[in-house]
């Protein structure tokens, strides 16, 4: 199957365009600690974007919970029967990702699926074009072996099309909203409030860092406190955040500075970045600017970032299940942890810096150890695998 979204990559908003974009970036930011904040975002990206209805998700695909949903724009009907075409809708999705689309791209039914094709889905025959809707826009936010999250929209007859202003726009939106929502995950969609701040940070099982401009410790928790006490990847270097490893030490202090001088300028710096070295257990730290919202400066006026430091925990072990029960090579294992991220093969092959072909060839490989032929039976089978327990 090809990928029906594919879209070619467009420029980022001009610079004048981004400035009023700015206090939509705070309160996507804001959502991070309160998700109850995502309503109103979620209307004023929908009203950006000039789209009958906005979509969040977050699920756990192993549970099939949903950790988080929201929408905006849908009628009570409508919503109460969308959850019936979740699996064709999912299904699409994860086809557009093993044919190769980018996830920092925008996904457009209309960009790579013939006017037919989309009228042969369920979706649109039977729930979309009821309501009016010609086009499908979804952003890419999480994907994982337990976790699928993504932003989807629908576009109304009366404005046709998704044109390339809400591609760009989507595209610039896309690393602001996988920061949110990546850290909404790793914190289990918890609400953090100044007054219970030190309690609920300590309550987690990751370790977070409150930091100043210059990267001085202003509060840590108690699993941040155990991990820099026992050598882990973060130190406390005379008293500012110092991590290990070099190269994210300096990803992690120029995301600090973006979070001081302009947050809507951050992109995907400070997201996902890991401490540990490849043939080490994966931890990873996500920065969340703090200095704006009306939420985030709530926890410490003088913070502005915090670091959420976690280990990649029940995907890596699934991950492991999978290369030890089909006995992959370290080399597949680690091409299959960027496939199961949803990065296509030359992100993929450039991540870990080989050849596209050679990405390929151990792809082959795993799909004839694994006994499947798609990308997307392979995520498929990776969330059904149980992970073996201490």
């Amino acid at each position: 199957m090809n990928d029906p979204f594919t879209v070619a990559a467009g420029n980022f908003p001009a610079k004048a365009e981004i400035e009023p974009l700015s206090g939509l970036i705070g309160q996507i930011y804001d959502c991070t600690l309160d998700p109850s904040m995502w309503e109103p975002t979620l209307l004023a990206i929908k009203d950006l974007l000039e789209c009958e209805h906005a979509f969040l998700h977050l699920d756990n695909l192993v549970t099939r919970q949903s950790m988080i949903t929201m929408s905006v724009g849908i009628e009570p009907h409508w919503l109460s029967i969308q959850p019936a075409y979740a699996p064709e809708v999912t299904g699409i999705l994860i086809e557009s990702l093993a044919a190769g689309h980018s996830i920092d791209l925008p996904g457009v039914a209309s960009a790579g699926m013939s006017r037919a094709e989309i009228e042969a889905t369920s979706y649109h025959r039977e729930w979309g074009k009821p309501q009016g809707l010609i086009d499908y826009m979804d952003l890419f936010l999480l994907t994982s072996p337990t976790r699928l999250a993504s932003l989807g929209f629908g576009r109304h007859q009366l404005h046709g099309n998704f044109t390339a202003r809400e591609l760009e726009l989507g595209t610039f939106l896309i690393p602001h909203l996988r920061r949110a929502v990546t850290i909404s995950n790793a914190l289990e969609a918890v609400t953090i409030e100044k007054a219970r701040m030190a309690d609920t940070l300590d309550a987690l099982t990751l370790g977070v860092v409150l930091a100043s401009e210059d990267s001085r410790i202003l509060h840590a928790n108690r699993t941040a406190k155990t991990m820099m006490r026992n050598g882990g990847p973060v130190r406390d270097g005379g008293g500012r955040l110092h991590a290990e490893n070099a190269a994210a030490n300096a990803e992690i202090n120029a995301a600090i500075r973006f979070a001081t001088q302009n947050e809507s300028e951050i992109g995907k710096t400070g997201l996902a970045v890991r401490l540990t070295h490849e043939d080490a257990a994966p931890v990873v730290a996500h920065v969340l600017p703090l200095a704006r919202g009306d939420v985030r400066t709530r926890l410490d006026p003088t913070a502005v970032a915090a670091v959420f430091i976690n280990s990649a925990g029940e995907d890596q072990r699934r991950v492991g299940a999978v290369a030890s029960t089909f006995g992959l090579t370290p080399a597949e294992t680690r091409v299959l942890t960027r496939v199961l991220s949803g990065k296509n093969v030359n992100e993929a092959a450039h991540d870990l810096g080989v050849a596209s072909s050679t990405v390929r060839s151990h792809l082959d490989k795993i799909f004839e150890k694994t006994n499947v032929a798609r990308q997307a039976d392979l995520i498929k089978l990776v969330a059904r695998i149980a992970p073996a327990t201490m």
